[in-house]
């Protein structure tokens, strides 16, 4: 046996795997996360966009950990990516049926190399814009090459030299419980149960793994496929968590049923494939097994999409601190990075609640401005600081995740994407400072006995709004790109805000002129500059926005 041999394939078949999905969601992966937030309450529609997700990217992991990082983000309910994980787990079959029928039929191996330099000319030359289709082209001409290759450095190897394989044959049970296990084991070394059903295919076609042996464990890599959703949710949100659990649950209860009835399911699958088991065709039945594994699983559960979701939220309990006290943002440091859209997907998720926060915070401003109840004011106050620490922590938090996301395998229009998160996140934190310090300053004036009239409050009304209105824009807008009109529009909100606050600074020092108390001026001042410098703040962002592509 050349081991060497054996190994490189593997390196290849998995390695080209892996160019193979990463090239596609560089090229069509800016879009996915929008697909998967088409999410309706529809569960059939939910079953049908994790399919095709997972069919178009060549990867279950990959779709569900995006499902579980968009629960995370408050996306999708639990309810809804419960759908979404049935989904992924029937398009990860594709693979399967690929290999059984191409990978073994055709001498593709011919054609890997040809496509390999075509994938990578589309990569060398950056005028076509193509690296993501060229890395795609490359990834498949590696996998079949690395598929040829396993398959010739495999040697025939005689019914009566596969000890190994008949010692846990002849234990029954026990037999094929090493066998799920084993396939649990391959699919969490190499993270994906696509390549370990390829992997499995391959061992069978060469006369290593007799049928019912090969079947424990690609029923077993169904299990092993969940560790990458598991990694994802440490650390996350309850909810995500909870995703992470249904797909774990969704795979072990299946399996678990299928092993019961192990002899009854194979039969099945042996009369849904024509022409009965054969030596020749042993592979195509793996990949009808693997179909009508994940098939079955979805029809029996969801009918009770809504009783899983219920049982898992007992299953999974919030922790004694739930949700943390501080801002949290965990990039995975391990598991797979084929999702790379879809962590650029959580930051933009993330930064819109950041919006949301800042929008709070200039609320609660308001509110200060109108009170007169000394309790309300000190509970205000003691709100913005706690919110203010929190966008703090946010920023903190948000620019080391996008630091982190900018090295994934990113588009390089994503990427400069990215760069302009990282100045948004900054300039929603300077708002949120603004605000503060304001709030300080109105308490401190307060205690003072510094405070406004009605004629003043009046004043500042329309001034507030406008300011108000500006951030509703900014917010409504963030994570799409501004037209020319939209940024012009922008433009015309900050140059009347510009236009108030001249206006009222003069209104302040014609005042004092007359003799009005300077301090009580110098804070409206103060008050008026700081709806400026948001205004200003607002603007920056639209800039940024208008340049997203």
């Amino acid at each position: 046996m050349n081991v060497l041999s054996i190994v490189g394939s593997l390196g290849l078949l998995l390695y080209g795997m892996k160019l193979m999905s990463d090239g596609i969601q560089k090229s069509a992966g800016e879009s996915l996360h929008r697909i998967l937030n088409f999410m309706t309450g529809n569960r059939f529609m939910a079953v049908f966009t994790g399919l095709a997700v997972t069919t178009l990217v060549q990867s279950s992991s990959a779709t569900t950990v995006m499902t579980v990082s968009f629960v995370n983000a408050g996306l999708l309910s639990l309810t809804q990516s419960i759908g979404v994980i049935f989904g992924a787990n029937i398009g990860t079959t594709i693979t399967a049926w690929i290999v059984a029928l191409i990978g073994f039929k055709f001498k593709l191996a011919v054609f890997s190399i040809p496509a390999f330099g075509i994938g990578y000319f589309l990569t060398f030359f950056k005028r076509f814009n193509k690296e993501g289709l060229g890395e795609a082209i490359m990834g498949f001409g590696l996998l079949f090459m690395g598929l040829d290759i396993l398959s010739h450095a495999m040697p025939n190897i005689s019914a009566e030299q596969l000890h190994f394989v008949e010692f846990l044959a002849d234990k029954g049970v026990l037999g094929l419980l090493a066998g799920v296990l084993l396939g649990v084991a391959i699919t969490v070394l190499i993270h994906s149960s696509s390549a370990a059903t390829a992997v499995i295919l391959t061992l069978t076609h060469n006369g290593l793994l007799t049928w019912e042996f090969a079947a424990a464990m690609v029923l077993g890599s169904n299990i092993g496929t969940t560790i990458d959703a598991v990694i994802v949710a440490i650390g996350a949100k309850l909810n995500a968590r909870r995703a992470a659990a249904v797909h774990v649950l969704f795979n072990v209860t299946g399996t678990v049923l299928a092993m019961i009835f192990f002899r009854p399911f194979l039969t099945m699958v042996e009369a849904l494939f024509p022409g009965g088991l054969t030596p020749e065709n042993v592979t195509a039945h793996l990949a009808m097994l693997h179909t009508v594994f994940n098939v079955s699983n979805t029809v029996i559960f969801l009918p009770f999409v809504r009783q899983f979701a219920q049982f898992v939220e007992r299953l999974i309990q919030p922790g004694e601190h739930e949700p943390p006290e501080t801002y949290q943002l965990v990039f995975p440091t391990s598991g797979i990075k084929e999702n790379a859209e879809s962590y650029v997907f959580r930051a933009e998720r993330e930064i819109l609640g950041m919006s949301d926060l800042v929008r709070n915070m200039f609320n609660s401003l308001i509110e200060l401005l109108q009170t007169e109840s000394g309790d309300t004011y000190a509970k205000i106050v003691n709100t913005l600081a706690g919110q203010e620490q929190y966008a703090d922590q946010m920023q903190e938090e948000l620019s080391a995740y996008l630091v982190h996301t900018s090295e994934l395998p990113l588009s390089e229009r994503t990427r400069e994407n990215v760069r302009h998160m990282l100045q948004i996140v900054d300039d929603l934190e300077s708002m949120t400072d603004e605000i503060f310090m304001t709030a300080m300053l109105l308490q401190r004036s307060r205690k003072k006995n510094l405070e406004f009239s009605t004629e003043d409050v009046s004043r500042l009304k329309p001034y507030i709004e406008l300011a108000e209105k500006f951030l509703q824009f900014v917010h409504k807008n963030l994570n799409k790109p501004l037209s020319k009109e939209q940024l012009a529009q922008a433009g015309e909100m900050e140059d009347e805000i510009d236009r108030f606050r001249k206006n009222l600074k003069k209104f302040a020092r014609k005042r004092l002129e007359k003799g009005a108390n300077v301090k009580s001026e110098l804070l409206y001042i103060d008050v008026v500059r700081t709806i400026e410098k948001i205004g200003d703040h607002a603007f920056s962002i639209s800039e940024m926005l208008a340049q997203t592509r």
